[in-house]
């Protein structure tokens, strides 16, 4: 039997920290609830609608480094939304920061 987590490319690990995002209907500010080197998830109230393109801004490495990356809306949930970075933010961590699952 196949599980979602089965078909991720990338393994999602837990964060909770603030993301800064902007779509169609503006610039808004929630917090992240998981993130992989593919996508993130979203806590908000914020109906986003799948499919539209989204801009974010978040720490990847330490809290005064943020990057911005460009993705799709996946999946829009009551209490949030997926999204699937259009390039692997893996490339962009610096080799130091990155998980190490030892």
């Amino acid at each position: 039997m196949t599980t979602k987590s089965d078909l991720r490319r990338y393994p999602r690990h837990t964060a909770l920290y603030s993301a800064k995002y902007t779509v169609k209907s503006g610039t808004y500010r929630d917090l992240i609830g998981n993130v992989s080197a593919g996508g993130i998830y979203i806590y908000t109230r914020r109906r986003i609608k799948n499919g539209q393109k989204i801009s974010l801004r978040f720490p990847i490495v330490a809290f005064d480094t943020r990057t911005s990356i460009i993705g799709t809306v996946v999946r829009s949930q009551d209490r949030g939304f997926a999204v699937m970075f259009d390039n692997p933010i893996e490339e962009r961590i610096p080799k130091v920061a990155r998980y190490n699952r030892s």
